[in-house]
C-alpha cells in the first residue's frame, strides 16, 4: 500500500485488510490498529507512512523486530526514489508553507525502538541522500521563481540562483533568492520524506552564516516530500526555534 501511495497508484485499504484478516484471524479493528503502530514506527524512522493510518504509539514490542527484519531485507525502501514536484502557475497552488511544530514533550521511546532508530538513523540517512537533497532544493528553487513571477518581479525571478549546484556546497545556504522589494533572501533547504518532527543536521558553516547574515538568511524545512510536500521556516537566532545538540567533533591529534 505504501509503495502504491508513493507512486500515486490507486488502492483500496479495505481489500488489503480483508486479506490480512483471513490470513491471521484478527478483527478489522485489530488490523487497522497494527497498521497505525507501523506508521508510528516509520514516523520515528523519518520514513513516509500511509496518510489513512495515523500513527499510534502504544506499540507491542514484537513490532520492532518485525519492522527491523523487513527493512534489513529491503534496504531500498529507506531510500525512496524522489523527483521534484512540477509547479504550474496556471493552477492553484496547494498550501505549502505551514507553521513550525509546537514544542511538545514526546513520551520516552522503548529501548527496542531506540535501537531501531539508531540502526536506521533518519538524520544521517537524509544528510547522505544527495538525490533527496537536490530534489528538495530544486523544488524550492521553483517555488521562489514562481513566487517572484506572481509578485510581478520577473526580473528578480531570472536572477534566482541555485548556489549549491552552481558553486558547490559550503556557502552556508543553497539558494540565493530575493524578496519582492529586491533585498537578498538566502535559503538553506533541509529535505526529508519523514514528518514535520524528523530531526536534521545543521553544519557549522550554516550556523555561522545564519548568525552573520541573520537579516536575510532562512531555513526551509521541507518535509513529507515524497507524498505531500510542506515547509516550515526558521529564522535566526536558531536557538530560539531549534534544539541544537552537538553530534560530532573535529578531532586533531595532540
Amino acid at each position: 500500500m505504501l509503495a502504491d501511495d508513493l507512486a500515486g497508484r490507486p488502492y483500496v485499504k479495505a481489500h488489503h485488510s480483508a486479506v490480512l484478516m483471513q490470513q491471521i484471524g484478527r478483527t478489522h479493528r485489530s488490523v487497522e490498529f497494527k497498521h497505525q503502530n507501523i506508521s508510528a514506527v516509520l514516523d520515528e524512522l523519518g520514513m513516509p507512512w500511509i496518510g489513512g493510518y495515523k500513527p499510534k504509539r502504544n506499540y507491542q514490542f514484537a513490532i520492532f523486530a518485525a519492522i527491523d527484519r523487513y527493512i534489513s531485507a529491503h534496504r531500498d525502501i529507506i531510500y525512496e526514489p524522489v523527483a521534484p514536484v512540477a509547479l504550474n502557475l496556471a493552477e492553484p497552488t496547494p498550501p505549502i508553507f505551514v507553521a513550525a511544530p509546537v514544542n511538545e514533550p514526546k513520551p520516552e521511546r522503548p529501548q527496542e525502538l531506540e535501537r531501531l532508530v539508531r540502526k536506521f538513523d533518519p538524520v544521517e540517512r537524509d544528510f547522505r541522500n544527495k538525490a533527496l537533497g537536490q530534489a528538495g532544493e530544486e523544488f524550492v528553487l521553483g517555488l521562489e521563481r514562481n513566487r517572484l513571477l506572481a509578485e510581478g518581479r520577473p526580473d528578480l525571478a531570472k536572477k534566482v540562483r541555485w548556489i549549491s549546484m552552481e558553486d558547490g556546497d559550503g556557502a552556508g545556504f543553497d539558494i540565493h533568492s530575493f524578496e519582492s522589494a529586491g533585498t537578498d533572501k538566502l535559503i538553506e533547504v533541509k529535505t526529508t520524506n519523514g514528518s514535520v518532527r524528523t530531526p536534521f543536521y545543521i553544519t557549522r558553516v550554516e550556523h555561522e552564516v545564519a548568525h552573520e547574515r541573520k537579516d536575510v538568511w532562512q531555513l526551509y524545512r521541507l518535509h513529507r516530500f515524497a507524498q505531500k510536500p510542506a515547509i516550515f521556516t526558521v529564522r535566526p537566532p536558531l536557538v530560539n526555534a531549534l534544539h541544537l545538540d552537538p553530534e560530532s567533533w573535529r578531532a586533531i591529534p595532540r
